[in-house]
């Protein structure tokens, strides 16, 4: 038996290696803010080998030589296993058994990969955990979908911005729904590990109210300082990190001061909390795309008042504090709330990342190599460093010029696969 498993072992290992090799017309690195002409892009075995200047007797199994071509994107703030997250109903996730939310968190994943972005960080489920099984799934390789980064839930108080809301009365809501629910420090050092050991990669806290949640007010502490400190210290502990939803100014500065690792939203953030997010470099990580479609869809379709009127409190000012934010050097990613609008749009936040400060590399950068240091994984995806995952995607036009041709991603590589190939009726987001 021994000796069968060693000659297993030595069959795999004289196993031919995986290759592509790939001709790119404008490679853009973000990392290193260039563009070079005519590469050819060598990779092995889901990673980049090497990459050097197209020779006319180089072999090219994919010609893209007329195209521009830069890193695989990466989400750092996605609802993807969520499911059914794009809507106005916040006891949605009630109507819907475990298998029809994993059905359609399936969904969701191949459409953010088909549009370009081959990582990202799932930021929080209502069911908990169901965001573990995906990724598992993706991983091997039995749903098509990005690589997935997951909290497993929300560290909230109950009935706060991370709760089930909205339910009539008398619903009963299964524990699988109040898995991060706590109440004092002891609690949320508890739910910490029972996500940890679940499966989670880091912890989410709902700091602050959320705008899509009925009764919650976006600009107030909901967790304590303590049950933060106490929720990040654990992760530490456990060897990872806490990231904070915080929409107001007191929030987010206490979510900091606790320990989180980045701020999601950080709608009303005030100059205090910019100098200190500078100070511990703390990425905000700014959705500020999604205000105009709440704004559009939700008037529409007749969303809760409650809705619309915090999200006109919120929109213009979360733009100021972004613009501020780029103007003072404040660490910024690319995180867009996919799942309030639908899954495959995310792209479309590029054009406000320059509209209000960024320049195109600085917009690109942070949805590459910027995201990829805030996932401790620099130098691992969003690179074209060798040995970084073989990630790439291919534009037909140069997103230097106008970022916008993001929306439309021609070519999508994923680990060394060819995952998404041209064509013009779905590689653009109308």
């Amino acid at each position: 038996m021994r000796f069968f498993a060693l000659i297993l072992i030595l069959a795999a290992t004289a196993a031919p290696a995986e290759t592509l090799r790939i001709r790119a017309g404008q490679l853009i690195d973000p990392e290193r803010a260039t563009v070079t002409t005519d590469q050819l892009i060598v990779m092995t075995d889901g990673k980049i080998a090497s990459i050097a200047p197209w020779r006319p007797t180089d072999r090219a199994d994919l010609d893209w030589s007329a195209r521009w071509v830069l890193p695989g994107l990466i989400d750092l703030h996605t609802h993807v296993a969520d499911g059914y997250a794009e809507t106005s109903d916040p006891a949605e996730p009630l109507k819907h058994s475990a298998a029809d939310t994993a059905l359609k968190g399936a969904e969701a994943a191949r459409i953010m990969l088909h549009s370009g972005f081959t990582t990202i960080r799932d930021v929080g489920v209502y069911r908990g955990l169901g965001d573990v099984a995906l990724r598992n799934a993706i991983a091997a390789h039995e749903v098509e979908g990005p690589r997935m980064i997951v909290a497993g839930g929300y560290i909230t108080i109950p009935g706060g911005g991370g709760a089930v809301t909205g339910a009539p009365k008398g619903t009963v809501i299964g524990p699988e729904f109040r898995i991060g629910e706590v109440r004092g420090p002891a609690e949320a050092r508890a739910a910490v590990d029972r996500l940890i050991h679940g499966g989670a990669d880091f912890i989410k806290l709902i700091a602050t109210g959320a705008v899509l949640a009925v009764g919650s007010d976006a600009g107030k502490l909901e967790l304590t300082p303590a049950e933060m400190t106490a929720a990040c210290d654990e992760a530490k502990r456990l060897g990872t990190y806490c990231i904070a939803h915080a929409h107001g100014a007191e929030g987010i500065k206490a979510a900091i001061r606790a320990g989180a690792w980045t701020i999601e939203h950080a709608s009303l953030i005030d100059d205090e909390g910019l100098a200190l997010a500078k100070a511990r470099h703390v990425w905000l990580d700014m959705d500020i795309f999604d205000g105009d479609w709440i704004e559009e869809v939700g008037t529409r379709d007749h969303w809760t008042p409650e809705y619309l009127k915090k999200n006109r409190d919120t929109t213009d000012l979360q733009r100021a504090g972004f613009a501020k934010a780029v103007r003072l050097g404040v660490p910024l990613t690319f995180g867009t709330d996919a799942g309030v609008y639908p899954h495959g749009l995310g792209a479309r936040q590029f054009a406000y990342m320059v509209r209000f400060g960024m320049t195109p590399i600085q917009a690109i950068a942070a949805a590459t190599s910027e995201a990829a240091i805030a996932l401790r994984m620099a130098g691992k995806v969003g690179s074209l460093s060798p040995g970084a995952a073989a990630d790439l995607v291919a534009t037909d036009r140069d997103p230097l010029a106008d970022v916008a041709a993001l929306r439309c991603i021609a070519d999508v590589v994923q680990a060394g696969r060819l995952v998404h190939r041209d064509d013009a009726s779905a590689r653009c987001d109308r």
